[in-house]
Order: C-alpha cells, then sequence, then structure tokens
C-alpha cells in the first residue's frame, strides 16, 4: 500500500472536469484507489462517490493506492493532482 496527502488548490475544488478526468485516468489502473477528506472515503475510480466527497479548495486529502501496479500509480496520481487540482 502507498499513500500521498495533498491540499487542493483548485478555487472550485474537486468539481465534475478534474474529477471525470481522474477517474478516467485511474481506470488504468490495476490497484485500488481510495480518497479521504477528514472522515469520509470514497473508491477514486467512482465519478459519483468522488463528487459525493464535496472536496473543497484548501481541503486535505489522502489518496491510498494498493495493488499490483501502486508504486506507479501513486506517481502518476500525484502528478495529476499537482497539475489539475
Amino acid at each position: 500500500m502507498a499513500s500521498f496527502e495533498y491540499i487542493i488548490t483548485e478555487p472550485m475544488g474537486l468539481h465534475a472536469r478534474p474529477a471525470g478526468l481522474l477517474v478516467k485516468q485511474l481506470k488504468n489502473y490495476i490497484s485500488s484507489v481510495e480518497i479521504s477528506c477528514g472522515e469520509r472515503k470514497a473508491d477514486a475510480k467512482k465519478l459519483f462517490a468522488l463528487m459525493n466527497l464535496g472536496i473543497k479548495c484548501g481541503d486535505r486529502v489522502t489518496v491510498t493506492v494498493s495493488g499490483e501496479d501502486e508504486h506507479k500509480a501513486v506517481q502518476e496520481i500525484q502528478n495529476f493532482f499537482t497539475q489539475n487540482i
């Protein structure tokens, strides 16, 4: 299992466009990906689950990846967050 924390810098938070792009990218990985924000958790490969988290600008999220390709996935997901969220 690999994980990282990230503080959301996108002024609109994790809204539909970046969430959709994230879900699309995550479909390329065998590993499971979970995003948690406070006490709430969601399967990051499911758009509605992500949107239900209501992640806003300034929120700290934890991304946890577990599976065969977790190390590759965690690096690429970190890059995605830095560039898009």
